[in-house]
């Protein structure tokens, strides 16, 4: 598995100030492991430290891209 991540930057009183990241996990699996894959995608930010960090401060979106291996 892979994962891409993009930030996007804004200044505040003359400061970088990250204020939104999206994450596109990339993972090759074959087409019938799709309803495991999406089921912990959809449950991994409950027990992700680093997105339970920060999460109330800036926007966090993720997707995962399948590929077959």
């Amino acid at each position: 598995m892979k994962a891409r991540v993009r930030g996007e930057v804004e200044k505040q009183g003359g400061v970088m100030v990250v204020r939104r990241i999206h994450v596109v996990y990339e993972l090759k699996a074959d087409e019938k492991h799709r309803e495991t894959v999406e089921r912990v995608h959809d449950l991994y930010k409950e027990k992700c430290p680093v997105y339970l960090s920060i999460h109330e401060a800036i926007d966090i979106t993720t997707e995962v891209r399948m590929e077959a291996p």
